[in-house]
């Protein structure tokens, strides 16, 4: 029926008096709906409604009109064209303080749309979907619904665009409160709302596309959404919060339960990535202590005590204030040693009650529980901001396989040293360049990151070693320039080396490890982490 045949013509209003006489709903999301649109009804609000909508509320006992109703023309192609009318548009786009828009809308007998709520097909959950085909995924993609959001988030001057169910209730409090009226801020507000919404959905789409191709796209658009606030960044003059990707198979924080502690920081998180990164390389019974970006300890044992007291025991004084992450259930035993030091943080997938019970006994430290099955996308790329831009790499995520690996030296590797030499090489790929790292069976024995020159990270991992390191294994995470950092190594010590090789000089580097009797293993690959 138009505002003709209501017996009503339009008139002139400021946007700060627009009535909500009758309103648009349209969902996917059905959660809330009825409520709403029960408390819109009570509030002398007409319903237009299409399809889906339309037979929801009709079951639960609300009475809508149909949209056909209000354009004077049927949904069509199964349901794609049904909002995509000029009546429509006429009715949410009319600025209705410029007389000749109210003029026209008289003309035309439009009535005026004052509200919209609409969420849209839901592509992102369809997308994500493991064997989905192209088909249904396009067919998802949303047409009438981002078109009507945006228009009545353009216009919101003078219409409501109400987009998520949580907004339902705040809505129908202002309308209540307010005779019927939602003040120009509100307005604003969910026009804002309403706006990020359907960047997100246009970018899931374009992502969509972009990850069918292999390569790097031409426009990069990812849209995150924030899941928590930090307490702060890496400075406490620093604001900070923490952003998911959108259609991530998993982030960091997923599945994953804060039992304890203070909020989180931006320094937690950046630790807690780099420590689940590490335990992540292996299936053993692993845990890792993780310092400024670093691990200063990772060991595997039988136990999942046996490999956290072998990693504390590579470097204690580093470990005072770490992240300390595992991939088993934490018992009773690593909840004392634990409690006996100085943690910010605890990751495990598990804790036995008494554990907890003592972890908790500190006031601050914060355990995380992580129930995660999936796992992340292999694809996933690395994103690092820069001035005014981003850099983009794949993720350096596989490491070379033994049988891809060249003995370059007179002596081979006995099967122990190539457990060492492997278990080494995973840990590397996650320390800071230049990266050096001395284990021994399986437990790291002394760690130098970070610094300018690569002797200089042998000496730091030599010097900051608490055990012998006769029959010790060493890795690089790029190649020796010169025959010195091996000989640092050799002379405390050290029986094997990997690293991947590639240097004018590696002749001098191997002849210097076949004086001395040690073994070493070019990858060919190296694993730079800056």
């Amino acid at each position: 029926m138009s505002a003709t045949e209501r017996g009503t013509e339009v008139e002139a209003t400021a946007p700060g008096r627009v009535r909500v006489r009758r309103a648009l709903l349209t969902v996917s999301d059905k959660r809330g709906l009825a409520d709403f649109a029960r408390g819109l009804a009570a509030l002398g609000v007409e319903i237009v409604s299409t399809g889906g909508t339309a037979r929801e509320l009709a079951e639960q006992g609300i009475e809508t009109r149909p949209v056909e109703d209000y354009t004077g023309y049927p949904e069509i192609l199964d349901g794609r064209v049904k909002t995509l009318n000029p009546r429509i548009y006429a009715g949410l786009l009319a600025v209705r303080e410029d007389p000749e828009h109210v003029s026209t809308l008289n003309a035309q007998e439009v009535a005026p749309i004052d509200l919209v709520c609409v969420n849209l097909y839901p592509f992102e959950t369809t997308a994500s979907r493991r064997g989905v085909s192209d088909a249904e995924v396009m067919e998802n993609i949303d047409i009438g619904g981002p078109t009507l959001i945006r228009a009545a988030a353009k216009n919101h001057p003078f219409a409501a665009v109400v987009t998520s169910p949580e907004s339902y209730d705040a809505v129908l409090e202002e309308l209540k409160g307010g005779d019927g009226l939602i003040s120009e801020q509100t307005r604003e507000a969910l026009a804002a709302e309403a706006f990020a919404y359907t960047a997100r959905y246009e970018a899931s789409i374009s992502r969509w596309f972009a990850e069918r191709d292999d390569g790097f796209p031409s426009l990069m658009l990812q849209p995150y959404v924030k899941e928590l606030d930090l307490s702060y960044g890496e400075n406490p003059h620093q604001r900070a919060a923490y952003y998911s990707q959108v259609g991530a198979r998993t982030n960091l924080l997923s599945m994953v339960s804060k039992l304890h502690g203070k909020e989180l920081s931006f320094n937690n998180l950046l630790d807690l990535d780099s420590a689940r990164r590490l335990v992540d390389e292996f299936e053993l019974p692993c845990a890792a202590i993780v310092k400024h970006n670093n691990p200063c300890g990772c060991a595997l044992a039988g136990s999942i005590g046996e490999a956290f007291e072998r990693a504390l025991a590579a470097d204690p004084t580093s470990a005072f204030g770490g992240v300390v992450c595992v991939n088993r259930r934490v018992d009773l035993s690593v909840a004392e040693a634990l409690n006996a030091m100085f943690v910010e943080l605890v990751f495990a997938p598990a804790y036995g009650d008494d554990a907890l019970e003592v972890l908790q006994r500190k006031a601050n430290i914060r355990i995380l529980e992580d129930s995660e099955k999936r796992r992340p996308v292999t694809s996933e790329r690395d994103l690092r901001r820069v001035r005014g831009g981003m850099l983009v790499q794949d993720r350096d995520q596989d490491l070379e396989a033994r049988d891809e690996m060249q003995a370059v030296t007179e002596r081979r590797p006995s099967e122990r040293e190539w457990g060492d030499l492997l278990f080494a090489w995973k840990v590397c790929k996650h320390v800071r360049s230049n990266a050096i790292v001395l284990a021994k069976d399986l437990a790291t024995m002394g760690i130098g990151a970070g610094q300018m020159s690569r002797v200089d990270s042998v000496r730091l991992a030599v010097d900051k070693s608490r055990g012998p390191l006769a029959g010790a294994a060493m890795a690089s995470d790029a190649f020796f320039p010169f025959a010195d950092g091996p000989q640092v190594a050799i002379d405390a010590g050290v029986a094997t080396i990997i690293q991947p090789g590639g240097s004018q000089r590696d002749p001098e580097v191997v002849e210097a490890c076949d004086n001395a009797g040690a073994a070493m293993l070019f990858t060919s690959r190296r694993h730079f982490r800056h």
